[in-house]
C-alpha cells in the first residue's frame, strides 16, 4: 500500500498571465531531470475563441533541490499546431516525455475538430535537440492511429522505456455515448511496446477492469518500477455527469509483475482529493517518479487541471 503526502501546489498558470497561450489549465504534468533543474512539461490552452479552445505544449524549470522554485518558464510554446487538415491541427494535449541520450521525444494526444462528436485524436511524437526547448514532428501523422480493432479517440499517452523495450500506455475508445447532443467517449487503458519508439505494436487488451460501471473511462496510466514490482497509477471517472461531485477523476492502482496482467487495487492508490482547495474536488493525472532518493507524484487538481499541478511525496509503502 502506498501512502501519500501532499506538498502542495506547485504551479497555477493564472498567475501568469503574460504568457498568452498559458491562459489557464497546466495538465498531465511530465518530466525530465537535468542536473541542477527539472523540466515539467505540460499542456496549457490560451483564452478560448468562440468557446473553442485549443491546447499548446509548455514547460516550467525547477529547482532540482527544491521543487517549489520555479526558475523559469518558457517563451513560447514548444511545438506548433499541426497544419490544415492534420490530426493535431487544434491541440497537442497530454503530453510525456522521456530522454533518450541527447535527444527528448514527446509522446502527445493530437486533437482534431468533428462534427458529429466534438472531436477525435491520435498519438503523435516529436523529437527535441535542443534540451526541450523547442521540438519537431517526426512527420505529419500519427503514430498511434485509430484502426479497425481501435476506431475511436486514441489518448492519453504515457511513456516509459524498461530495458531495451519501450512502453507506451494510452487510452483507446471503444464508443461515444449519445447525451442530449454531447456524445461522451467510453476509454480504457491499453499497452503497446516497441524497439525503437517509433513503430508500434498494439496489444489490443483492456488492462484494468472497471470497478465503477461497464462504461467507466479509464486515462494516464503511469508506471513505475520500484520494490521489485511494476506499479500504475491510473485516472478513472464515471462516464456521464463527470463535473458532479464525486463523479469526476480519481486516482487508481493496480500492480503487476509482466506487464501484461494487472492487479486492480484502487484502495492501495493512497492518494485522494483533498478535503478544500484546488483540488478538493478531484486528482488526476499522475506522474511518479524518483529523484534525490525520494518517491514524488505530481498530480492535476480540479477541473482536470485548470488550476495547475501539485506535488506529494511517497510518506510509505507496504506490500
Amino acid at each position: 500500500m502506498f501512502k501519500w503526502m501532499k506538498l502542495g501546489r506547485i504551479f497555477n498558470p493564472i498567475d501568469y498571465r503574460g504568457k498568452s497561450w498559458m491562459y489557464e489549465y497546466a495538465q498531465a504534468p511530465s518530466i525530465v531531470v537535468f542536473e541542477k533543474t527539472v523540466r515539467v512539461f505540460f499542456s496549457s490552452r490560451p483564452a478560448p475563441e468562440n468557446g473553442q479552445y485549443v491546447s499548446r505544449m509548455s514547460y516550467i524549470d525547477l529547482n532540482k533541490d527544491n521543487l517549489f522554485e520555479i526558475i523559469s518558464l518558457c517563451e513560447a510554446p514548444i511545438l506548433s499546431l499541426g497544419s490544415l487538415g492534420t490530426f493535431d491541427e487544434f491541440g497537442t494535449y497530454p503530453v510525456s516525455v522521456i530522454q533518450v541520450d541527447d535527444e527528448i521525444l514527446a509522446y502527445y494526444a493530437g486533437w482534431t475538430r468533428c462534427e458529429s462528436v466534438p472531436f477525435n485524436a491520435a498519438i503523435g511524437v516529436a523529437v527535441s535537440k535542443d534540451n526541450g526547448n523547442s521540438f519537431q514532428r517526426l512527420g505529419q501523422g500519427p503514430v498511434i492511429p485509430y484502426t479497425p480493432y481501435e476506431p475511436f479517440v486514441m489518448g492519453s499517452p504515457k511513456i516509459r522505456k524498461f530495458g531495451e523495450t519501450w512502453y507506451l500506455w494510452y487510452s483507446a475508445t471503444r464508443e461515444w455515448i449519445p447525451n442530449d447532443g454531447q456524445p461522451q467517449p467510453v476509454y480504457k487503458i491499453r499497452m503497446a511496446t516497441s524497439i525503437d519508439g517509433i513503430n508500434w505494436n498494439k496489444h489490443h487488451k483492456d488492462l484494468i477492469p472497471n470497478v465503477l460501471e461497464e462504461n467507466e473511462c479509464q486515462a494516464s496510466a503511469d508506471v513505475l518500477f520500484y520494490k521489485g514490482k511494476y506499479h500504475m497509477f491510473f485516472s478513472y471517472r464515471h462516464n456521464l455527469n463527470f463535473r458532479e461531485p464525486n463523479r469526476g477523476y480519481k486516482i487508481g492502482y493496480a500492480s503487476s509483475t509482466d506487464l501484461l496482467n494487472w492487479k486492480r487495487e484502487d484502495n492501495k492508490a493512497g492518494i485522494e482529493a483533498s478535503e478544500s482547495g484546488w483540488d478538493s474536488e478531484s486528482v488526476s493525472y499522475p506522474f511518479v517518479f524518483e529523484l534525490n532518493n525520494k518517491v514524488y507524484m505530481l498530480h492535476q487538481g480540479n477541473e482536470i487541471g485548470r488550476f495547475g499541478f501539485g506535488l506529494a511525496e511517497l510518506e510509505s509503502y507496504f506490500e
